[in-house]
Order: C-alpha cells, then structure tokens, then sequence
C-alpha cells in the first residue's frame, strides 16, 4: 500500500474505529449490537434522502445568486436585513441541522457575515417552522415565544462573538472540498 492508501485509510480512520465498535458491541452483545446496526443503517439512508436535494438547492444557489446580492442581505453592513434574511432562511427550513451546514458553508463563500450564518442555523434548530408548529400545541404560547425570544437574542449575541474571534478566511482555509 503506497503513500496514497496510508492516506486515504489515515482520513477515515475514526470510521474504522467506530465500525470496529459496533462489531465489537455486537459480538459482545447481539441484540443490542443488532439494534445499533440496524439505527445506524436507518440514519444512513435518511441522510441519502435528505442530502441530494439540499446538495442540489446549494448548487442552485450558488449559481443564482450573485455575491453582491448576497453580501448586500446578509454581509457585514447589512443590518436588519441580515436578521431578517437570516429568520427567513432558518425558519422555512426542513430538516436536521446537518442539513443546514452545506448552506451555511455556501452562505460563507459568499460573503456572508459570521454572526448571521451562526444566527441562520440558530434559527434552523430553534425557530423554524415545523419546530414552532409541534412548540405551540404542547407547550403553548407563553414557553414557545420565551423559547424562541432567548434562543433567537442568544444565537445573535453568538453570532457576534464568533465575529469577534473568526473571519471569513480563517473558517474559509478549512474547506475540505480543496482536498478532493
């Protein structure tokens, strides 16, 4: 195995470790191992469903919409329209988190500012509709929009602070998609 393979086999290296914990649950203990695999299996195809449309949205967007366009709504002198833009996005969302980070990363090259990528997916994990609908029937209006009020004031005050300490081009140096 040359150079390459040590390479390859070194980058999914923590795959191994957990496919080789997973194997090992399941010698140990068949049912529960069994049951591990067959989540594992169920979260894998989710995530083939849910990822190649969102791959295909991301690519769409990157086309369509101009950085210009994309600095002026959610780059760093935008103001409230980067909030704005920012609840919107987030808050038509479907899907897990894991979803939001291709569009963040988009967002990122193109000029966005940080504090409103970090808002967007607080906004996806805490205000997006879905999520909003299920708040307000369980737990009514009281606890959803105490919810929501300090979960959208914290992202933001987060959003900034990772302003303070990142920029663009640090978090831009570690695009994997060099790599390939």
């Amino acid at each position: 195995m040359g150079g390459d393979g040590m390479k390859e086999l070194k980058r999914y290296r923590f795959f191994f470790i957990l496919l080789l914990g997973l194997l090992l649950l399941t010698f140990i203990n068949h049912s529960l191992g069994w049951s591990a695999l067959q989540l594992t299996g169920t979260s894998i195809l989710d995530m083939l469903f849910l990822l190649p449309p969102v791959l295909i949205f991301v690519g769409l967007l990157d086309q369509w919409v101009k950085k210009e366009t994309l600095m002026k709504y959610m780059g760093e002198k935008s103001g409230i329209y980067g909030i704005l833009f920012s609840l919107l996005l987030g808050g038509i969302a479907a899907g897990p988190l894991y979803v939001a980070f291709p569009i963040a990363a988009l967002l990122l090259k193109k000029g966005a500012s940080i504090r409103y990528i970090v808002f967007f997916l607080g906004v996806w994990t805490t205000a997006k509709l879905p999520i909003m609908v299920y708040e307000f029937s369980s737990f009514g209006v009281t606890f959803t929009l105490i919810h929501i009020g300090f979960g959208l004031v914290f992202f933001y005050v987060m959003g900034l602070i990772f302003e303070r300490f990142y920029d663009q081009g640090q978090l831009l140096q570690y695009d994997i998609t060099k790599e390939m």
